[in-house]
């Protein structure tokens, strides 16, 4: 059994890796407030920018930055590109499943928890294809026990993101709920990763693909461009009391056009009686 290190650089890379969660966490709930006050087109774009906030910067890129500082001792460990691209396009489009399942139908309870039950799952799988993504001259296997603690943390982490989305109102509500959705989501990566169990292999071939290195500068590129972009959307639309109160005066004036027409009708001119021509005797007192 072979010595793993999560934290190979300190508490440095799990601070930033909850951090970045808060922040994607913080950002998509943003994004959810004002998706709940707009409807069809706008909705969807709202909920859209949620889910790349929270399925990348929120998910991905924290499990990223996490392994970051996983290592083994006595082992060069590299990337599988392709999984590894495909293990964050997979969080971005279960967190787009969750929020779309309850932003467009009645957000009772069932649908909460349907949608946290599929974005738990989704996220839990994320995380696990991004594990089988690693290369190292080893084999790599797992506690059961710990994997399935994680899947459960996974789906409620998930579901409570989902209602934070649709009930949580304010500043500090929200981001005391991104605070919250950022211990929930490090700690089902953390959980995950302790379940992990290596046993080297030294007779196997050096390990193939990208260093985690090699992931580093485009991915903080990415990171500033992503998180530039959505504040910019968000600090320029209205706020969510603002697109309510607009919402409300829309209503009530459609309301208003629906019971009388938009202008009242002329009153009917009373009837004139035809011009009549005089007489000469008239004319004439005669």
């Amino acid at each position: 059994m072979a010595e793993v290190d999560h934290f190979s650089y300190g508490v440095l890379t799990p601070v930033l890796a909850y951090l970045m969660s808060v922040i994607g966490s913080l950002l998509g709930l943003l994004c959810t407030a004002r998706a709940r006050v707009s409807a069809g087109r706008a909705r969807a774009a709202w909920l859209a920018l949620a889910a790349l906030a929270i399925g990348w910067t929120g998910i991905w890129v924290m499990h990223f930055i996490a392994m970051l500082g996983f290592s083994v001792g006595g082992a060069e460990i590299r990337y599988d590109v392709p999984r590894t691209i495909l293990s964050c396009v997979i969080a971005v489009v279960v967190v787009a499943a969750g929020l779309f399942l309850v932003g467009f139908r009645e957000a009772g309870r069932g649908a909460i928890v349907t949608g946290g039950v599929v974005m738990g799952i989704g996220v839990a799988s994320m995380h696990y294809l991004g594990m089988a993504a690693m290369n190292m001259p080893g084999h790599i296997g797992y506690q059961p026990g710990l994997v399935a603690a994680s899947v459960a943390i996974a789906v409620v982490a998930a579901s409570a993101a989902l209602l934070f989305a649709l009930r949580v109102r304010g500043a500090w509500a929200t981001a005391g709920a991104a605070l919250i959705m950022g211990v929930a989501v490090t700690g089902m990566h953390y959980t995950g990763m302790a379940a992990m169990r290596v046993t080297m292999h030294h007779d196997m071939a050096p390990p193939t693909g990208a260093t985690a290195t090699d992931f580093l500068v485009p991915l903080i590129g990415a990171i500033g461009v992503v998180s530039i972009v959505l504040l910019a959307i968000v600090a320029m639309a209205p706020s969510e009391d603002e697109m309510r109160i607009e919402a409300e005066l829309r209503e009530r004036i459609q309301a208003r056009r629906e019971i009388r027409p938009p202008y009242p009708p002329y009153p009917p001119m009373p009837p004139t009686e035809p011009s009549r021509t005089r007489s000469p005797a008239e004319w004439f007192d005669g």
